[in-house]
């Protein structure tokens, strides 16, 4: 099973999208089709933290698969660790609360969006999983298809130039990526991402080379997470986005900025990127500050939580560039935090906008009486957000804050002033919609939540608070996985298949 189960995870749900593309149009039938699958996908992939061996220092990853694909250098190469793994769980989580939450939202082309929701979840998946930089980039960019489709199509008003600034905006900054990429395989004569780090270790790239190779990289990743100021995509993406679409965005796209910023620009060039991180830092700090000021004093509950996104990112890059076990153990954490409850709190947009069809603050105010069920879910999701101690919040932000202060006192402590404002924000925003008198006469006989409502939002309300209290789970094979990614290439032994040029090392 080991063998091949990261093929099962990775390609399961695009095998389930073809499944479902030529059965008949039964939209019931399509419905419970495509959760079954992502059900299946989930379990197979809660093999991955059951089996994976915690504490082995000889090798990175695990449940590898290593086969030739295209030509001599192009393999077929998949693995995890203890970073990856839990970002593979993340995704297989969501994305049947995301099939849930879409149940009746989705009137028109049922199947064809049940369709582009599973596709995408393989192309997330395989960025996660891919040890060859030629598979990651083709699975990297194949993420963009699905998801501008998902704006595009089943989106709000202004869905067509949400899903077309989002998709120009990363793949013009992939094309950087996808330069670098290309020169290292010039001249490391290899995809392999093992063997170009060996390349690199070995100093077969001169400094000035690697510092335009991190910022190709970089540029990539952070248009993808979105680092400040390369943000703008993001809230209009988000706001325009069906709740589907936004819960995949937010809790596990953003994530693949700070994976890759994590593996490859600190896995690849971990000098060039200390040299780099006192700008990053400040870059972080700033989108840490601004998400949060400008999530203050947004109308638009939906844009509020997408500038919520920018903050909170902004956490997960100053743990990584902190370089120190407890920032970048919590960045790894907190982007699991994130997706959980930043998920929760677009699951939660998106039922009220089923029953108002309006984000305003204006149309909103006393909820929490005719829509008691309701109001709890957001509150759990609110608090899991601002961080509130034994919510699954308070552990990822708590380590990043103490990396800073390790790394630099004046980072920690502005970085705090972040946790400040996102609880000011958050909790202004619940006041805002679900205390006081009820202005608006149509919120008097809003429906609570029913029962298919409810059963997507309790895993991820009790999956905050696991996390909350038992964080050392999933700590035990983060850790050993940040170690291993900070170690030299010498460290770990992966076969490297048709490697003649770098002297046929096994």
């Amino acid at each position: 099973m080991s063998d091949i189960i990261l093929s099962l995870v990775t390609f399961l749900p695009a095998l389930g999208a073809v499944l479902i593309a030529v059965m008949p149009r039964n939209d019931r039938v399509i419905r419970w089709a495509a959760l079954l699958l992502a059900l299946a996908t989930f379990g197979f992939s809660i093999y991955l933290p059951l089996h994976l061996q915690a504490g082995l220092d000889h090798s990175a990853f695990q449940f590898e698969v290593n086969r030739p694909w295209i030509g001599q250098h192009i393999f077929y190469h998949l693995g995890a660790d203890g970073i990856s793994m839990w970002l593979v769980l993340l995704t297989t989580f969501l994305v049947p609360l995301a099939v849930l939450v879409s149940w009746k939202s989705i009137h028109d082309r049922v199947k064809e969006f049940f369709v582009l929701l599973l596709v995408l979840e393989t192309a997330m998946i395989g960025v996660f999983l891919s040890l060859d930089m030629f598979v990651f980039y083709v699975f990297w960019e194949a993420t963009l298809i699905p998801m501008a489709l998902l704006i595009g199509m089943y989106g709000h008003e202004r869905r067509i130039y949400a899903a077309v600034k989002f998709f120009l905006y990363t793949m013009v900054a992939s094309v950087f990526m996808l330069a670098a990429i290309i020169w290292l395989y010039v001249h490391a004569h290899s995809f392999d991402y093992v063997a170009i780090r060996q390349f690199i270790h070995d100093g077969g790239v001169n400094t000035d080379v690697l510092q335009w190779l991190f910022l190709g990289f970089f540029v990539a990743f952070a248009v993808k997470v979105p680092l400040f100021p390369l943000h703008t995509w993001l809230p209009d993406a988000h706001v325009e986005a069906p709740a589907a679409g936004s819960v995949l965005l937010a809790g596990v796209l953003l994530k693949m900025g700070t994976y890759g910023l994590l593996r490859f620009n600190v896995g690849l060039f971990p000098d060039q990127a200390r040299h780099n991180a006192p700008w990053i830092i400040v870059l972080a700090i700033i989108g840490i500050i601004y998400g949060a000021l400008v999530a203050l004093v947004q109308p638009n509950l939906k844009k509020l939580v997408a500038y919520s996104s920018v903050s909170h990112l902004g956490f997960v890059v100053l743990g990584i560039f902190t370089f120190t076990q407890a920032g970048t153990d919590g960045a790894v954490y907190q982007m699991l935090n994130h997706g959980v409850s930043t998920g929760a709190l677009f699951m939660l947009c998106g039922m009220l906008y089923e029953r108002r069809h309006t984000y305003e603050f204006k149309e909103f105010g006393g909820l929490a009486t005719p829509m008691p069920i309701y109001a709890t879910f957001f509150l759990i999701a609110v608090l899991s957000s601002v961080g509130l101690p034994l919510m699954n919040g308070f552990v990822g932000e708590f380590l990043v804050l103490s990396g800073a202060f390790q790394y630099r006192m004046i980072y920690g402590i502005l970085g705090t002033t972040g946790v400040i404002f996102g609880a000011a924000y958050l909790l202004l925003m619940y006041q805002k919609v679900f205390y006081g008198p009820i202005r608006n006469q149509q919120n008097r006989a809003l429906p609570d939540l029913d029962g298919r409502e409810q059963v997507s939002l309790w895993p991820i309300a009790v999956m905050a608070l696991i996390m909350g209290v038992a964080s050392p789970y999933w700590m035990k094979s983060i850790d050993q996985a940040v170690a291993n990614n900070a170690k030299p290439a010498t460290s770990i032994t992966v076969t490297i298949a048709a490697d003649k040029t770098l002297g046929g090392t096994k």
